[in-house]
């Protein structure tokens, strides 16, 4: 059970940082604050595979955020909630 609250809060932590991560593409930020730089480096990896999948379009919106987004909240609702139910079986 403990696992599958710790995937749930590593998941929408992840989740409120990509949006981050989108918020500071909407505006000029400063690549060398730390800040910024965080958020990149740790959405880069995942973004970077989706977006060699899904191709931009529509005026070049980039929509590999919330593709990304999307697959969280599916993990979120399929993976916990089995996660739990296997811990709740084995008790």
């Amino acid at each position: 059970m403990a696992i599958a609250q710790l995937i749930d809060f590593l998941l929408t932590a992840y989740m409120w940082v990509i949006i981050g991560r989108a918020i500071i593409s909407w505006v000029n930020a400063d690549p060398y604050n730390p800040i910024v730089r965080f958020l990149y480096n740790v959405t880069e990896p995942l973004l970077s595979r989706i977006r060699r999948l899904v191709p931009m379009s529509a005026g070049g919106i980039d929509f590999s955020p919330m593709i990304l987004i999307m697959v969280i909240m599916f993990l979120q609702s399929f993976l916990v909630p089995t996660l739990k139910q296997m811990a709740m079986g084995m008790n």
